[in-house]
């Protein structure tokens, strides 16, 4: 099945769109089950969007519900309503609860008009006025086939939780011979559809096979979920023309893979729908935290980015290295485009001038200066002959050369803020005339980060936490030690770890922004245990401080 833009405009739109209930009582009750729970997302001061998904038994036409929002478990609504899960959207269903009370606790529950109740899923309006603190669950990449979701259980475990922050790669699009297969193949999790992801009925499948998770459907019953994607949600390593892992000759024009991704995301992640008039890339948008924080959602892949730079084979040979650096310095390269900037500099200037003490990016990719590690120097020559011996087949080539290029001064990550140095500096001017020192939350690169973010003059500008993978592989699963390799060769990195599986829970107070990098024992097995293994403070005009 194939989908123009079109078409998934008026499929998302009229009566599909977000809590219409068209269709609702246009034909008998139709039964259906919860199969993939509930989860509620972009919360507001006075309510959130609340999501579900009714599979119709033996019917595949529109399944009307009932909603109920309470203030306990179990208690009487406080405000219910009528919506459809409609055919056109996969027979999932999304409606916005409102007139509800700021800063505090509701629980919430769907069921069909044959009396099957939904699981009861809970989140927390925003606070307004004096906020004592926050706490924000940060996650990102979650490869299905490479692992169990762990972290999402301990997540739901958590006591004190206002919002998960979803900073994308939700799902990935590779097949049952692609990426995390080996992994997949042994915890019987590989992925559904088994090919690579392209058509509208693709993406929905690989949706609904996350959403089918009990430790997803754990963390979504917990709380709100702000969410953005990355690029795995379309394809790899994706721009605003095109991606690396998308072939147009036999994967089809762009822009049609590009639509079907996106109505599937609209479809089934608890975020609103698109403002009519908007392109549906712009989902950068604002949360605030009653005086204490406003959290910026930017979006860095679909909506303004320029093509990577690349090399011409999988690492670069010498004979390329000064036309991918002085590509990489043009200043017409974008990763946010003008027009999010503008919106974003304005926002971090209200913040600012409402006295707010914290400024959050919710970006996808890391944005500190890493240059790559040289392992023979770290490892010493004998250890790093030993180590290149002992790599798989299909790596024992690419390291040695990527290690050379770095040393030529190709940076670790083209495809993060590193590939676009003129526009991060743009950013940081941003930052500048906002008169604020943002703290940066970063996701993409399958480790975790405590980052002091300098400009081109040398000046702190802002911080930057990255959060690990929830399950997708990391450098640190092929080189040992990577991590405090990167960090010795940085400046600006005080912490990495590129081996841990987790989330960073981030708690905000008045005085500091704490971050305490979450791990798990294990990814492919139960029962597991949870720690920090790592806590840093920023606070303001000061770098960061590690705690613990």
């Amino acid at each position: 099945m194939t989908i123009s833009r079109r078409q998934a405009i008026a499929a998302l739109g009229s009566g599909a769109a977000l809590g219409l209930p068209t269709g609702v009582g246009a034909r008998a009750p139709a039964p259906a089950r919860f199969l993939h729970g509930v989860a509620s997302g972009d919360p507001a001061a006075d309510g959130a969007v609340l999501w579900t998904r009714a599979t119709p038994i033996g019917d595949a036409g529109d399944v009307p519900l009932r909603w109920q929002v309470s203030t306990a478990p179990d208690g009487a609504p406080v405000r219910e309503g009528r919506v459809a899960a409609r055919a056109a959207r996969d027979h999932t269903a999304k409606v916005e609860a409102t007139g509800l009370q700021p800063g505090r606790e509701y629980w919430f529950r769907f069921e069909t008009e044959a009396g099957e109740r939904s699981p009861t899923g809970r989140f927390r309006t925003l606070p307004v006025g004096a906020t004592a603190d926050v706490a924000l669950a940060v996650v990102s990449c979650q490869l299905y086939p490479g692992g169990l979701f762990n972290a999402y259980q301990a997540i739901a475990e958590l006591d004190r939780l206002d919002a998960v922050v979803h900073l994308g790669d939700y799902i990935y699009e590779y097949g049952a011979t692609g990426y995390g297969a080996q992994i997949g193949r042994r915890l019987g999790r590989l992925p559904e559809p088994a090919h690579e992801i392209v058509t509208l009925a693709d993406y929905r499948a690989r949706h609904a096979q996350t959403k089918r998770d009990p430790d997803m459907q754990a963390a979504h019953a917990r709380a709100a979920f702000i969410c953005v994607w990355d690029d795995h949600e379309v394809t790899n390593d994706s721009w605003i023309g095109g991606a690396e892992n998308h072939q147009p000759e036999a994967e089809g024009d762009w822009p049609t893979r590009k639509a079907a991704a996106m109505q599937a995301y609209f479809e089934w992640m608890p975020i609103r729908d698109p403002k009519p008039g908007r392109p549906w890339e712009a989902i950068n948008r604002q949360f605030d935290f009653g005086d204490l924080a406003t959290l910026l959602m930017v979006e860095t892949r679909l909506l303004g980015r320029s093509k990577q730079v690349a090399a011409k084979g999988e690492t670069p040979e010498p004979s390329e290295y000064a036309a991918l650096l002085a590509e990489r310095a043009d200043p017409k390269r974008e990763l946010l485009g003008a027009d999010q900037q503008r919106w974003l500099e304005g926002a971090l200037r209200r913040s600012k001038r409402q006295g707010k003490p914290w400024q959050l990016l919710g970006n996808q990719v890391v944005m500190a200066r890493v240059a790559g590690p040289d392992l023979e120097r770290s490892m010493g020559p004998d250890r790093y002959a030993a180590f290149v011996a002992k790599l798989p087949l299909a790596y024992a080539a690419r390291i040695p050369a990527a290690v050379a290029g770095y040393k030529a001064g190709i940076p670790f990550n083209m495809d993060s803020w590193d590939g676009y140095p003129p526009a991060r500096e743009r950013l940081y001017a941003s930052f500048r005339r906002a008169g604020v020192r943002p703290i940066v939350l970063s996701g993409d690169s399958h480790a975790a980060w405590a980052n002091d973010l300098h400009d081109a003059r040398g000046t702190l500008v802002a911080a930057e936490f990255g959060t690990t993978a929830i399950t997708s592989p990391s450098y640190g699963d092929l080189i040992p030690g990577i991590g405090p390799m990167i960090a010795d060769a940085n400046p600006e990195v005080r912490f990495c770890d590129q081996k841990g599986k987790g989330f960073l829970l981030l708690t905000l107070t008045p005085g500091a922004a704490v971050a305490d990098f979450r791990t798990v024992s294990t990814i492919t097995a139960k029962p597991f245990t949870t720690a920090t293994v790592a806590r840093y403070a920023s606070r303001p005009a000061r770098p960061l401080e590690r705690l613990a």
